[in-house]
C-alpha cells in the first residue's frame, strides 16, 4: 500500500525546531534548465549577478553543494570580493564560509578546489556505509561525518546548527535541492532565469519528480523580482522566516 503523503500533506519545517535558516540558490534557463548536455559548464548568469551571489554568500555561514557539483563544476565556494573577505574578518568571521558536501557513495577527488583553495572548515556528510572509505579517501582534507543512509537533509541542518551555523545557503545541484524542498527544509528560494532555451531532455533540470509543500493549492510567496543585466531574479519566500523586505 502507498502510504506517501499527498503534496497537501506535505508541510514545511517549522522555524521553531532551531534549524539553520536555509536559502537555496539556482540559475536556468527559460525552460527550467540548470546545465546544458555537453560536458563545457553552461553560464547561466553574468557578472553583475555573479556580484549579487558572493554578496549572498558573504551573509552566510555555510554553503553547502552536492557531491555531483563538485565532480562536475569543481567549484571553489569562496567569497570573490577582497571587500567582503575583510568584512567579514572585521566581524571576527573567516574570510569564507565553511564549505559542506553531501555524499551517498564518498565519490569524492581530494584535489578537488572545494578541498584545496581557501581556509575555510569542510564539511562531508557522507552516508553510513561509506563513512571509513570517505575518511580514508579525504586523509584529513575535510571533517567526514555519519548523515545516515541515505544522507538526510535533517540530520546534516542540526549538526550544522550544533556547530555554530545560523545561516546556510544551497547552490546545488538538482539533487540536492529537491531534497531540501521536498522535506520542507527551505526558507527561502533565489531563482534567476537566463534568456535562452536550452531544449534538450538530456540535460539537468532545476529539480526532478517529487512531492513538495508548494503546489496549486499552496503557492510559495513572491518576495522580490529583480531585473539583473539580462538575468531576472525572482526571490521567494517559503517560510515565515523570510523576509519580504
Amino acid at each position: 500500500m502507498d502510504t506517501a503523503p499527498t503534496p497537501a500533506e506535505v508541510t514545511a519545517v517549522p522555524a521553531s525546531t532551531g534549524r539553520p535558516y536555509v536559502l537555496l540558490s539556482c540559475a536556468t534557463s527559460i525552460d527550467g534548465y540548470i546545465d546544458d548536455a555537453t560536458e563545457q559548464r553552461l553560464l547561466l548568469s553574468n557578472d553583475e549577478d555573479l556580484a549579487r551571489i558572493d554578496a549572498v554568500r558573504a551573509g552566510c555561514d555555510a554553503i553547502l553543494v552536492g557531491a555531483g557539483t563538485v565532480r562536475c563544476d569543481d567549484p571553489r565556494l569562496v567569497i570573490r570580493s577582497e571587500g567582503l573577505r575583510r568584512t567579514r574578518v572585521a566581524r571576527g568571521l573567516a574570510p569564507s564560509p565553511m564549505k559542506v558536501t553531501l555524499t551517498a557513495r564518498g565519490d569524492l577527488d581530494p584535489a578537488a578546489r572545494f578541498f584545496t583553495v581557501g581556509d575555510a572548515e569542510k564539511l562531508v556528510y557522507c552516508a553510513s556505509p561509506a563513512v571509513d572509505k570517505t575518511t580514508e579517501l579525504l586523509d584529513g582534507l575535510a571533517t567526514v561525518i555519519d548523515a545516515g543512509d541515505p544522507p538526510a537533509p535533517d540530520v546534516v541542518l542540526a549538526d550544522l546548527a550544533a556547530r555554530g551555523v545560523r545561516r546556510l545557503m544551497v547552490e546545488g545541484g538538482g539533487t540536492v535541492h529537491a531534497q531540501f524542498l521536498g522535506a520542507g527544509l527551505a526558507d527561502e528560494l533565489h531563482l534567476v532565469v537566463a534568456p535562452f532555451f536550452v531544449g534538450d531532455c538530456r540535460a539537468p533540470r532545476f529539480v526532478g519528480d517529487g512531492r513538495f509543500p508548494w503546489h496549486p493549492g499552496r503557492r510559495a510567496r513572491v518576495a522580490e523580482v529583480r531585473q539583473i543585466g539580462d538575468v531576472v531574479l525572482v526571490r521567494y519566500a517559503l517560510s515565515e522566516r523570510c523576509d519580504a523586505g
